[in-house]
């Protein structure tokens, strides 16, 4: 078990009860880093971190966006085993992504040395743990790791949500700071399915995350500008996404 500190797994006990009401949680960085295992758990995180300068250009943005970078891999979990399962296309209907859902997108994958490291094992560890315990009644799940870049310049702001508010078609989500730099704006809005807010926050330090139910809530975050015009803004953020599947979906 990665976490091993009586508090951190009373705490991450916290968190689940959390998720029923509103239906998402901000964390602030020295929290979920305690949730993560602490620095001894993330031994390559600098690799990891750094991993996020080597993503490909997405080029499925109907808004014709060249403003987002991404990689993404996906996982099994089966009766608590977290395995990774063949490489294959991101698809979200339109009823959740009206910019672009409907279509399969072929992403790069994570690459092998970060997707089988300590750090992303630590993450997908403590998701793990958290939506499993929020619904114990659910064996298997099928996992995506997402890594994003959203870059923004005195010529283009970055949308880091360009669809909006919205849900991912899942049922729980993990939003990940991973840095941050020359960056204004990007606050992360949490809704209820009837329009009114629920609250917002902005992802400002490493480690900093939300968790939430996507059953229960919208969320979208609002776009970034440089703070200095004449340097690039990037957000990178690692989402973690978990849906619940039936065993024929696993053969």
């Amino acid at each position: 078990m990665l976490v091993q500190d009586l508090d951190t797994f009373s705490a991450l006990d916290r968190l689940v009860f959390s998720l029923d009401e509103p239906g998402y949680r901000f964390i602030p960085a020295s929290s979920m880093l305690a949730f993560l295992g602490g620095r001894q758990a993330l031994s390559d995180w600098g690799m990891f971190a750094a991993s996020w300068d080597d993503l490909a250009l997405d080029t499925y943005m109907a808004d014709r966006g060249r403003y987002r970078r991404r990689r993404h891999a996906i996982y099994r979990s089966d009766g608590g085993e977290m395995r990774r399962a063949p490489h294959r296309a991101h698809f979200q209907a339109r009823d959740y992504n009206p910019l672009n859902g409907g279509i399969e997108r072929w992403y790069e994958p994570i690459s092998d040395a970060v997707a089988e490291g300590a750090s992303l094992k630590a993450i997908l560890a403590t998701c793990q743990k958290v939506f499993a315990e929020a619904q114990p009644t659910i064996k298997r799940w099928d996992v995506e790791a997402h890594q994003f870049r959203i870059e923004a310049s005195a010529g283009q702001v970055g949308q880091p949500t360009p669809e909006g508010m919205h849900r991912d078609g899942v049922d729980y989500v993990l939003v990940l700071l991973i840095a941050r730099h020359n960056v204004a704006s990007g606050t992360t809005i949490i809704g209820a399915p009837n329009g009114l807010a629920h609250g917002s926050f902005t992802l400002t330090s490493p480690f900093d995350a939300m968790m939430l139910d996507d059953h229960r809530v919208f969320h979208g975050v609002t776009a970034i500008e440089p703070i200095d015009a004449t340097r690039l803004a990037k957000r990178d953020v690692l989402v973690v996404t978990f849906k619940a599947v039936d065993d024929k979906s696993l053969t």
